[in-house]
């Protein structure tokens, strides 16, 4: 490989070079002088060495210009093998360009013009199978960090014209890339007109992930409940893009985000649409009553032992009164203990290394399960019902609603040591009033059941067959409501009828 020469004058354009007093500082800043050996014209290569290729620059830049003949800027583009190549006047675009992965090219003898020439340099881990919405029935890809390789995905998938991807650049000191998907003459427009305007009203220095652009551009980034779905599987954007909602790409982040989307949404893994209609709709159903189970299990064993033990049926009593009758602590404060417990034992088998992770979460579970029971703390009695809870919650499919079940426990358990019965209902009321208020993009979160929409049921706790899913989701109010022609469908027959 070629050693940088040094430069033997002023660099060309010394007079507009106040962009480099702060970025030649870096110890990766290079610029390289080279005088032809025909025409004798001297020329410049500025770039930063860990955003660019090496080999693009000595095989598809310097080894082009020193062998052929140039005598402007603008013959570039017949010498240099290169697809990219740009021609410009403007020296403000110097360093945003630079830091892109562009090699800068300058003339000794056009001090006006330059030339950026692409060379950046491409490390993206290989696409693998998904690691948080596993799937045994399905493809077996997942998205990865780079922007330009999920869109590849998504594309992929969906091979029309009508597929409309608008990129935008967000972040005052990240430049971070983002594309959003739509398909034109399905998604309704003014779902595509919020989400580019709220991008373009983002101001922030760094986006880093998809997680940053959920939190600046939400509805309500108060709530808890998530209002954008983020998935890693192309197959589960396709199939909502074709439904008619927006996908938004994050360059850096292994997710896209999915609006606007509903409460069911979530409850809903995309393996259903794999599955037979029976099956899958018994799933959800399961997923429903598991989350129901998980939050209210614990504010009831405490609301009905502090206040209501009249309603604990009599051969339950002796039971529970045994396994309780060495515990010195109130039922809110043990179940407490052990609700903390499993927190703590989950967050820590989470950020520990796999292997690690999952016998701290077993062992641990066993060991002070155990020793707390027998050294009265709790009884075994609710051991068991807080490992059924915590149990439960993990059949929620996607990650970030899992982790709004979990929080959503604790209120519930306030309320029931505070009145019992009516404090697990008012508890119920106010988070019940929370997701009627809350939206998605504009769009009811708690729809098909408020507003209730009968057509939108048929997919929602339960999933129909998919001849009788011929039209979209109503709430997204697509410019072509139909998927396909369903009295087509019912009229056709086999050959042997």
């Amino acid at each position: 490989m070629k050693r940088w020469l040094k430069p033997k004058s002023e660099p060309v354009h010394s007079e507009k070079q106040d962009w480099t007093q702060t970025i030649a500082k870096s110890q990766d800043f290079k610029k390289a002088f080279y005088d032809h050996p025909k025409t004798n014209i001297r020329f410049c290569l500025t770039f930063i060495t860990t955003l660019v290729d090496d080999e693009i620059v000595q095989q598809g830049i310097l080894s082009p210009l020193l062998e052929g003949e140039f005598q402007s800027i603008a013959d570039l583009k017949k010498i240099v093998p290169l697809e990219d190549v740009q021609l410009c006047e403007d020296p403000s675009k110097i360093e945003d360009t630079l830091c892109q992965g562009y090699v800068l090219l300058s003339l000794e003898t056009e001090e006006k013009r330059f030339a950026f020439i692409a060379a950046k340099k491409e490390k993206t881990r290989p696409v693998t199978s998904p690691e948080v919405e596993i799937s045994v029935i399905g493809p077996k890809e997942a998205f990865v960090e780079s922007m330009e390789t999920n869109v590849n995905l998504i594309r992929k998938r969906l091979p029309i014209k009508e597929l409309i991807v608008e990129e935008f650049t967000i972040g005052s000191l990240s430049k971070t890339k983002i594309a959003v998907l739509h398909i034109e003459g399905i998604t309704n427009q003014e779902n595509v007109n919020t989400v580019r305007q709220r991008l373009k009203g983002v101001e922030f220095d760094a986006i880093t992930d998809s997680s940053y652009l959920v939190q600046l551009i939400a509805d309500n980034s108060n709530s808890p409940f998530p209002q954008f779905l983020d998935t890693e599987r192309p197959d589960r954007v396709a199939a909502v893009l074709a439904e008619g909602k927006v996908a938004i790409c994050v360059d850096g982040s292994p997710s896209v985000l999915l609006t606007p989307t509903t409460i069911v949404n979530f409850f809903s893994a995309f393996e259903d649409y794999y599955l037979n209609w029976m099956i899958a709709s018994f799933f959800r159903l399961l997923r429903v009553f598991a989350v129901a189970f998980s939050i209210l299990v614990t504010p009831l064993y405490v609301a009905v032992l502090t206040y209501h033990y009249e309603i604990i049926p009599h051969d339950l009593l002796g039971t529970l009164i045994s396994s309780r009758r060495i515990v010195p602590f109130p039922p809110v404060l043990e179940a407490l203990f052990l609700e903390l417990t499993i927190e703590l034992l989950r967050e820590a088998g989470a950020r520990l290394p796999t292997k690690v992770g999952q016998t701290i979460g077993i062992v641990g579970g066993i060991v002070i399960g155990t020793a707390s029971v027998e050294a009265g703390l709790t009884s075994n009695v609710l051991l068991i019902l807080i490992a059924l809870a915590a149990l439960s919650s993990f059949t929620t499919p996607i990650y970030k609603m899992g982790n709004t079940i979990r929080i959503l426990r604790f209120p519930f358990l306030f309320f029931a040591h505070l009145w019992g019965l009516l404090g697990i209902v008012f508890c119920f009321c106010i988070l019940l009033t929370h997701l009627i208020r809350l939206t998605s993009l504009g769009r009811p979160f708690l729809e098909p059941f408020y507003p209730p929409r009968v057509s939108d049921l048929k997919d929602s706790l339960i999933r129909l067959p998919f001849i009788e899913l011929a039209m979209r989701p109503q709430f997204l109010k697509t410019e072509n409501p139909y998927r396909y022609s369903n009295k087509k469908v019912r009229r056709k027959k086999d050959i042997e009828e």
